[in-house]
């Protein structure tokens, strides 16, 4: 983990949190050579993936999935 001043943090925010950002590696700012904080890069958006499709791969289908799992002669509501 890179280590930076709060000094050359201050001086040089944007571009620390850029290559942060690039390198996908957190950043550790210090303050008289202890730590305050630690910048981490933030995990990829994925608000605008396509749901469809998503799960490509995941699933195994076993069996029919399309007729009742029971007889319809069992169904109480189809008797006369």
């Amino acid at each position: 983990m890179k280590e930076v001043s709060i000094s050359e943090f201050q001086a040089n925010c944007v571009s620390l949190l850029e290559e942060a950002q690039r390198t996908q590696k957190p950043l550790r700012i210090t303050r008289f050579g202890k730590p305050i904080a630690d910048i981490v890069p933030a995990a990829p958006d994925l608000s605008n993936r396509d749901w469809i499709g998503s799960m490509k791969g995941q699933i195994e289908i076993l069996g029919d999935i399309i007729s009742p799992a029971s007889d319809p002669e069992d169904w109480e509501v189809l008797r006369d």
